[in-house]
């Protein structure tokens, strides 16, 4: 079995891959875009990423499993690479450089290597257990990241990507609440909420739902910072589900606000 320094070390290959098909492509004046079934965009570029990052990790790890966000489930071991190609496609689309790939292996249910890799921003973050939580362009340059120590939600700076979710599952008054309670709200969006709460400079984030492969790598990254990432129960993220980021001494409160209920939908 292949140690987590070696996977840890293959997942940065693999983001190395993204990043140059997913630059070449970005802000090309021909770039094809199409509609997938659930009305959501999808580019050329999410398909070639996914498609060389399944290549890749068939010859360097063929007994393992992959699951990606176009292409499904290929392989049935407990050992399960999970990739989201292109995180953040409409900003991609439009030009705007808050756009990441998120590679997570898997043993089980516990992720056990991380990878977010934001290369418009120049950025990339990455977590195995055990090994910390680290941000940098490479393995060689980096720097430890840990969460904030704020303990006040009168003090805490929460950020989302819209209320769309919240209002659609009867909940937009429990997290409205939420973000009248703290200090500061933002809306950053997609991975990058979560990644600025595992570095400190942001204290809370959630999203109201979520598939495996847009969370796949964020509990680790969390955790391994010395936060937490749950589900609105507390409970570990299950596909399709809600995620809540915060600096570990806000999550109560937080799920306080959170997990009140649904709330009716006020009848125009």
């Amino acid at each position: 079995m292949a140690s987590f320094d070696d996977d840890l070390r293959l997942a940065h290959v693999l983001a190395d891959a993204a990043d140059d098909i997913a630059m070449k492509r970005f802000r090309a004046l021909d770039l094809v875009v199409d509609t997938k079934p659930d009305l959501t965009p999808v580019t050329e570029a999410d398909r070639l990423v996914e498609e060389t990052l399944r290549g890749v990790l068939s010859r360097a790890r063929p007994r393992d499993a992959v699951v990606g966000e176009e292409y499904g489930r290929t392989g049935n071991s407990d050992r399960v690479w999970v990739i989201d190609p292109i995180d953040g496609t409409k900003n991609y689309v439009r030009g705007v450089p808050v756009w990441a790939t998120l590679i997570a292996l898997m043993e089980g249910d516990r992720t056990v290597v991380g990878v977010v890799s934001a290369p418009a921003l120049q950025r990339r973050w990455w977590a195995s257990l055990g090994g910390g939580t680290w941000q940098g362009r490479s393995l060689s340059k980096a720097s430890r990241c840990q969460v904030s120590k704020v303990s006040e939600l009168t003090n805490a700076s929460l950020s989302f990507s819209s209320l769309t979710g919240w209002e659609e599952q009867g909940r937009l008054d429990s997290f409205l609440g939420l973000t009248r309670s703290v200090w500061r709200t933002r809306a950053y969006g997609d991975f990058w909420s979560h990644v600025m709460v595992a570095e400190g400079v942001v204290d809370v984030s959630a999203e109201p739902e979520l598939s495996v492969w847009d969370a796949a790598p964020l509990p680790i990254i969390l955790e391994e910072a010395g936060g937490r990432a749950t589900n609105l129960r507390g409970d570990g993220f299950v596909d399709g589900g809600a995620l809540v980021c915060t600096n570990g001494a806000l999550h109560d409160q937080v799920l306080t606000w959170l997990d009140s209920g649904p709330t009716p939908l006020r009848s125009v």
